[in-house]
């Protein structure tokens, strides 16, 4: 509700498939360049999955230096990609996404990855 971001991660900003209201989730942080890569541990089962699938148009929270900044972008869910490669690939790009990945691996019922494709 603060919109306060941790060290190693990112805030996800989607709008409510049936409120229209904005919802804020807090995930691991897999920006590469104009790309935010990420793992949802309950696939179509996570409410914010369920927003993108309805409007992919989100924003992410994003570290930049000492400070954060809003960046804006769409959401491709990818079904068909392996999210545990992906996230041994990520882990290869950003060594401090290693953690969640685990922790997503470990509490994870139905991995899926999504990429979101950010705004110039």
């Amino acid at each position: 509700a603060l919109g306060i971001v941790p060290p190693g991660y990112a805030l996800l900003e989607t709008i409510g498939r049936k409120t229209g209201k904005t919802r804020r989730t807090p995930v691991g942080d897999g920006r590469l360049g104009k790309q935010f890569w990420l793992v949802a541990e309950h696939g179509m089962k996570a409410g914010y999955v369920r927003n993108i699938e309805r409007d992919p148009r989100v924003r992410l929270k994003l570290r930049e230096g000492l400070r954060y900044r809003w960046h804006e972008g769409t959401a491709h869910l990818l079904p068909d990609d392996d999210p545990r490669e992906r996230q041994r690939w990520l882990a290869t790009q950003l060594p401090s996404s290693a953690g969640n990945a685990r922790a997503v691996r470990l509490f994870g019922t139905q991995l899926l990855s999504i990429r979101v494709d950010l705004d110039s």
